[in-house]
């Protein structure tokens, strides 16, 4: 599905939202037949994310507005860098001026404290995944602004992944009980467990998963998990023979990640370090946008 489909509907609800009544300011004071160019520029630097929200914000208030975008999302941006030009009704640039800001500076948040993540366990072999600490309505986007910062998607919601936590291993009686109760009626959906001691992954290794979650562990508990986890997938490989496929069950850390501590826990050599900060306490990344010219609506594309 495109990014223009899903992002879409989120942009008119946000436009409802600001807008109400109507832009009173805007309506009174610029004539309706005003057209400008506008530029949005980045105030600091960062990773770049939430162009074509941008783009959408403007082309429903203006469908004939010219957007030019000067970077692509992915690319890191600089302090003063023009990001993107808008030609087009002065109204619809400073009308849609707010909600624009609002997509554009906390997906290139996301996405640039999610790079931070990536570039201190470069060269482990661990990955950076989300959460589903998101803001609420705004999973898809602040998704795809973690996979433009180099991070990757863990589930997206309750119906992706099996992920067996604390509280579903109480109510089941154990956690094998859980797992039993998933296969017994499990679709092609891989389960996932997580585990906060040593006893728990060794029963979840038992169990046939297809990833270990090590929740809240120190890094001395997570060496030996790992640890137990890589001698369970040899033992299973000198069992079955099986030397082709990725070994499981795969391995991942979460709970209390830093930027301070990621590499090392990289280092105990989990395959997927899980980061909920990457959408819940990123900083946005300061933009602005300046009308340079104004004239005759006439005089700007898409009249």
């Amino acid at each position: 599905m495109k990014l223009e489909t899903i992002a879409t509907p989120m942009v008119r609800m946000a436009l409802t939202e600001d807008i109400g009544g109507g832009d009173i300011t805007t309506q009174t004071s610029v004539a309706e037949d005003l057209g400008a160019s506008a530029a949005i520029f980045a105030r600091e630097g960062g990773v770049l994310a939430g162009l074509e929200v941008a783009r959408i914000v403007f082309h429903e208030l203006d469908p004939t507005a010219e957007f030019t975008a000067h970077m692509k999302d992915g690319e890191n941006v600089a302090a003063g860098k023009r990001v993107c030009t808008i030609k087009g009704s002065a109204r619809a640039i400073l009308t849609g001026e707010r909600v624009a800001l609002n997509f554009l500076q906390r997906l290139s948040g996301v996405a640039t404290l999610t790079n931070r993540f990536v570039r201190r366990v470069r060269g482990t072999g661990a990955r950076i995944t989300d959460t589903r600490k998101t803001t609420p309505g705004m999973r898809i986007l602040e998704k795809y602004a973690v996979k433009v910062g180099g991070g990757t998607s863990h589930r997206f919601g309750l119906f992706d992944m099996y992920l067996v936590k604390e509280n579903h291993i109480k109510a089941a009686g154990s956690l094998r009980a859980a797992v039993q109760l998933i296969k017994e009626k499990k679709r092609d959906i891989p389960i996932e467990v997580e585990t906060k001691s040593f006893e728990q992954v060794k029963e979840a290794c038992e169990c046939g998963v297809d990833r270990i979650l090590l929740d809240n562990m120190s890094l001395p508990h997570i060496s030996k998990s790992v640890e137990i986890i890589k001698n369970h997938r040899q033992q299973m490989r000198f069992r079955t023979g099986q030397t082709d496929e990725p070994p499981k069950p795969e391995i991942e850390a979460s709970g209390g990640v830093t930027l301070d501590n990621v590499k090392e826990i990289a280092l105990t050599g989990v395959e997927y370090i899980s980061v909920g900060a990457l959408t819940h306490s990123f900083r946005s990344i300061d933009m602005s946008l300046l009308i340079e010219e104004v004239g005759p609506r006439t005089s700007f594309p898409g009249a």
